[in-house]
């Protein structure tokens, strides 16, 4: 049985862990010409698309997931954004970037936890 101590300490990591994506999110929103020239400089294809994905992903998933809005499906959206964006952005060949792609694969771990075990009783939905 669940202790309502438990469901505060998931709510703090939903918390914590939404919170690197509605900030940054909410930046690259506020700047989409300096968002979109750095997803054109990874090389990716249809960057109006890519920024529209990124802003979904980034802002509407972490607040999604900071509700707990059916939030083992926005953990496994989110790990699979946090290993994609660590393949793509942070190329653990250069040095520079290797702690980032380490802490994406970390949050990763973290949103797999998630869609393994649930949001907590302070979540919109209890899936």
């Amino acid at each position: 049985m669940r202790t309502v101590a438990l469901d505060g300490l998931a709510l703090l990591g939903r918390v914590l862990m939404s919170a690197i994506f509605v900030k940054y999110g909410f930046e690259k929103a506020m700047a989409p010409t300096a968002t979109m020239a750095y997803l054109a400089k990874q090389n990716l294809p249809l960057v109006g698309g890519a920024y529209v994905l990124t802003i979904l992903v980034e802002l509407g998933g972490g607040i999604l997931f900071l509700l707990g809005y059916r939030a083992r499906i926005v953990a496994l959206v989110l790990a699979a954004w946090c290993v994609a964006t660590a393949l793509i952005g942070h190329h653990p060949s250069d040095p520079a970037q290797m702690t980032h792609f380490m802490k994406n694969l970390c949050m990763a771990g973290g949103f797999l936890q998630i869609a393994a075990y649930g949001a907590g009783r302070f979540a919109l939905t209890r899936n």
